[in-house]
């Protein structure tokens, strides 16, 4: 037993010869290595019983590999790359989106901003959002687009320049009758909702650069009210100029002389006072034919006469038989605006109103 233990250790020659003892006999080197090799055949086998199974592969079964090639493929000390193994199955070469959220917790302004110009709300920073409010604020500002139609009613007018007024009535076909929704649907942002359109009523577009700038909406009455112009001449005289002096003063050197005045600019809110409040009318009706029930005008093209066309438009087309007179016009509670284009157009204060509602059938 001894020899087996000293035969396994195999010592060097030097250290074998001088820790040997005299009296031990000498061991072959046959005997030891056949000794070695029973050793570890019978007791140092290392038997692994584990198997490495193969990755999952995404692709069709023609790219697939075979296990074996798998693993004679370099292995990186990480482990397999993330795109042999894959995670769950999941493709990692799709392109990741993100969606950015808000906390609304009472905050006034941080999750909706209000355009004070077109009265949109939209979300800053979402993309889609303040895609979507250029696009309407444009149209509100601007005009809707519109390249025409193949069968325009075009009302001719003579100092149209640039621009042309076409009447769409409600027989007409379903893409011309849709394209008024819509920019019915911009007036109502101004004008208030519910009350604009009627079947029975006539629809005056203006168009300039393939644009809708202006639309009147007219329909048939038979009688109107005449507004008291006693009234409205004592409101003109609240502030009858933009602009009144005050007081002057002169200041000489010699025989130069130099003038002061000192110049008070009104308020655009005084301006507006000859034209608000409640309309005072007369009791009795008179006659009339035509009732002007909207008109609306692009912020981008007012002051530029568009509004007086589509007037001067509903007059010449509106009856098949004669031209309208101005005085047979009237106009359907108006605001502000209303009144001031009323009394420009017709030249006095005294002008017709009526309510929407009593159409001429």
């Amino acid at each position: 037993m001894q020899s087996k233990i000293n035969s396994f250790f195999k010592p060097s020659s030097s250290s074998f010869i001088s820790s040997e003892p005299s009296n031990s006999l000498p061991v072959s080197s046959d005997d030891w290595n056949d000794e070695l090799a029973t050793w570890e055949k019978s007791q140092h086998t290392i038997v692994n019983p584990y198997t490495r199974r193969p990755s999952k592969i995404q692709g069709n079964d023609a790219n697939k590999e075979s296990s074996n090639d798998k693993f004679k493929k370099p292995i990186s000390g990480n482990g397999l790359s993330r795109k042999e193994c894959g995670f769950n199955g999941r493709n990692l070469n799709k392109k990741r989106s993100y969606a950015q959220f808000y906390l609304e917790l009472g905050q006034s302004d941080s999750l909706l901003h209000g355009c004070s110009t077109c009265g949109v709300k939209y979300a800053p920073g979402d993309e889609a959002d303040e895609k979507n409010h250029s696009i309407f604020h444009k149209n509100f500002t601007l005009g809707i687009q519109f390249k025409g139609w193949r069968n325009e009613r075009v009302v001719h007018m003579p100092k149209v320049e640039r621009g042309r007024v076409i009447l769409v009535l409600d027989s007409d076909p379903l893409a011309h009758r849709n394209k008024v929704q819509e920019v019915v649907k911009i007036m109502e942002i101004e004008l208030g909702g519910g009350w604009i359109f009627d079947k029975l009523c006539k629809v005056y577009l203006f168009v300039s650069s393939q644009r809708i700038a202006g639309c009147l909406v007219a329909e048939p009455i038979k009688e109107a009210f005449k507004v008291l112009s006693c009234l409205v001449d004592e409101r003109h005289g609240v502030a009858p100029a933009k602009q009144t002096r005050l007081n002057s003063s002169k200041l000489q050197f010699g025989e130069i002389v130099l003038q002061r005045e000192v110049i008070k600019r009104v308020s655009s809110e005084v301006l507006n006072e000859n034209h608000t409040g409640a309309i005072v009318c007369e009791r009795e009706a008179v006659p009339a034919v035509c009732g002007i029930r909207a008109v609306w005008v692009t912020p981008s093209n007012r002051r530029k006469g568009i509004a007086t066309q589509l007037l001067e438009a509903v007059r010449k087309s509106f009856s098949m038989v004669l031209v309208i007179e101005k005085s047979q016009l009237a106009f359907s509670q108006p605001s502000s605006d209303g009144q001031a284009l009323a009394s420009n157009y017709l030249g006095t204060g005294s002008f017709l109103v009526y309510k929407t509602g009593h159409l001429c059938c």
